[in-house]
């Protein structure tokens, strides 16, 4: 990625909790420690009306870059289901019948992020794509959510459509107190190399960004009910020192000066947030 990309989104993933699951399975739940790729793509088909069956060719052509603006803490839960019910109500099995008696309560374990912030950018050379995505986040045909269900955002997703979107995704305010520890660097994931991150500082990053850490499966190919399919993704990371003035605090704090910085620096942005 030498070259920035010109135009794409910006959005606002915070609630109370998020879960973003990598190796989901059967019983357990987990979640990583980022907003995954599946999970964007699942957000924008949802906000676009789109069946679980429909293509994701488009979707999955957007490039993703996240900010941890807080990496928020896991929790884990212990959730029970279908115990007490009829024999012919209980959870249906794989092969479509119906558990036994005795053995209707399924039990699970599910993990959350409570109380993480991202920011977040979208980037793509289909200016079409983005404004019907833009579209989408503002008036959602399906409920959106952050990862899952149980998971609604506290306010609008979407920040606006913007040029130049890395350059904006560094100098927005971060969702967080300045550590009294004094700086800590800030994460950047990405699914491209991210040595292009406009970032001006004289501290060192952990890393250049250019690199790959490892990989992640969490590129979707289907969203199919019975055909879910996902494949590996090279991850890079980037660990970043921002100015103290980046550090906007938490609650009504950084939404105001959240909205000062979109007033002032989004001069065509589509304001969600108004």
């Amino acid at each position: 990625m030498t070259d920035r990309p010109s135009q794409g989104l910006l959005l606002r993933l915070a609630g109370p909790l998020q879960s973003w699951g990598t190796h989901s399975k059967y019983a357990r739940r987990d979640t990583a420690r980022f907003p995954t790729r599946s999970g964007i793509v699942g957000m924008l088909a949802a906000g676009l009306g789109r069946a679980r069956q429909a293509p994701l060719d488009d979707l999955t052509e957007l490039s993703m870059t996240v900010r941890v603006d807080r990496p928020g803490v896991v929790l884990s839960d212990f959730h029970t289901v279908g115990g007490g019910l009829p024999a012919d109500e209980t959870v249906i099995t794989v092969d479509g019948k119906h558990r036994p008696d005795g053995k209707g309560t399924l039990v699970s374990k599910r993990q959350y992020l409570a109380d993480a912030a991202f920011t977040l950018a979208l980037t793509s050379d289909d200016e079409a794509l983005l404004h019907a995505c833009a579209a989408a986040l503002r008036d959602p045909h399906w409920p959106l959510f952050l990862g899952r269900r149980s998971c609604p955002p506290e306010g609008p997703i979407l920040l606006g459509c913007v040029e130049d979107p890395l350059r904006h995704l560094v100098q927005l305010p971060l969702a967080a107190k300045r550590p009294r520890s004094g700086p800590q660097p800030i994460d950047f994931y990405g699914d491209r190399p991210l040595g292009a991150l406009p970032v001006n500082s004289d501290a060192p990053d952990k890393g250049d960004g250019d690199h790959h850490s490892g990989e992640v499966t969490d590129e979707p190919m289907s969203f199919a009910p019975l055909a879910r399919q996902y494949r590996p993704r090279p991850l890079y990371r980037r660990a970043v020192h921002l100015p103290d003035t980046a550090y906007a605090g938490f609650g009504t704090s950084h939404l105001e000066t959240l909205q000062n910085y979109i007033a002032t620096h989004f001069a065509t942005a589509e304001r969600s947030t108004q």
